[in-house]
């Protein structure tokens, strides 16, 4: 199925890059069940980019690795478009927003000793599973759900 993956910002990244963040999005959306034709936007923005965005839109101010900003409210592993709406114009429906810190996808691809291309997959996944409805705020359930869907996902993707 064809979605719209819109990847824009300031910190310019390699095709293999842009290419890495595409496939991660489409094996979420596939993982999941995803069967309608889908929009979501990529911000690629460094640590100082993704604290004010932090700061401005969640009242936080630090950096952090990923923000997702899901545009619906879906229950995690079941998704159902009649919870979300599609764009009438585009056929789309909008999923949300990502921004990826691609300094913090260096530091912490060395820091765990897996490398930029794992943790980019890693942190596309993880946020998209966010625009799906997963949350892993508190440290039960809903983190463990998380945490199961992400590594499933990188396995069906091979990484």
């Amino acid at each position: 199925m064809r979605h719209r993956i819109i990847i824009g910002g300031a910190v310019r990244r390699e095709r293999a890059c842009i290419r890495l963040i595409r496939k991660s999005i489409a094996a979420a959306l596939k993982a999941e069940n995803v069967r309608v034709r889908c929009e979501i936007n990529v911000l690629l923005t460094d640590s100082e980019g993704i604290r004010e965005i932090n700061r401005n839109m969640r009242g936080v101010d630090k950096a952090t690795d990923v923000l997702s900003f899901p545009m619906f409210e879906f229950t995690p592993g079941a998704f159902d478009p009649e919870d979300g709406q599609t764009d009438p114009l585009s056929r789309f429906m909008p999923l949300g927003d990502m921004a990826l810190n691609m300094d913090r996808v260096r530091s912490q691809g060395e820091e765990y000793g897996h490398g930029e291309k794992r943790e980019t997959a890693y942190l596309t996944v993880h946020s998209m599973l966010h625009l799906l409805g997963y949350d892993h705020e508190d440290e039960g359930e809903n983190k463990k759900l998380m945490r199961s869907r992400e590594e499933e996902i990188m396995k069906i993707m091979g990484i």
